[in-house]
């Protein structure tokens, strides 16, 4: 069973920047897709950016040119680097395959962008 750690959230000023990490207990490279996911209070968890095995990636138009994902097969992250922050990434930013296994949730980093 493969557990995922997800790390490096915090409170940010709109403008800043934040490195998240999902770290993973065993190999991801099992997992073709790799993606982060984010959760806000009374919304969705919504599906914010993801990268296959081989480095291709997508993004939501609402991050597209201010976040970045990444992923080391070899260390078992997944990294998302997120700059110009605005109020509206604040959010659970948690990890998971594409499409979701439900039993890879993990307890998420919370991001706060405010002034």
């Amino acid at each position: 069973q493969v557990q995922l750690v997800e790390s490096g959230g915090g409170l940010v000023q709109p403008g800043g920047s934040l490195r998240l990490s999902c770290a993973a207990s065993r190999s991801i490279f099992r997992f073709n897709i790799m993606g982060w996911y984010r959760q806000a209070p009374g919304k969705q968890r919504d599906l914010v950016a993801f990268i296959t095995s081989g480095g291709s990636t997508t993004y939501a138009d609402s991050v597209k040119g201010r976040f970045t994902i990444s992923r080391d097969n070899v260390q078992n992250t997944v990294y998302l680097q997120m700059n110009s922050l605005k109020p509206e990434d604040a959010a659970v930013y948690y990890c998971n395959a594409v499409p979701i296994l439900e039993a890879l949730w993990g307890q998420g980093t919370q991001v706060t962008v405010s002034s």
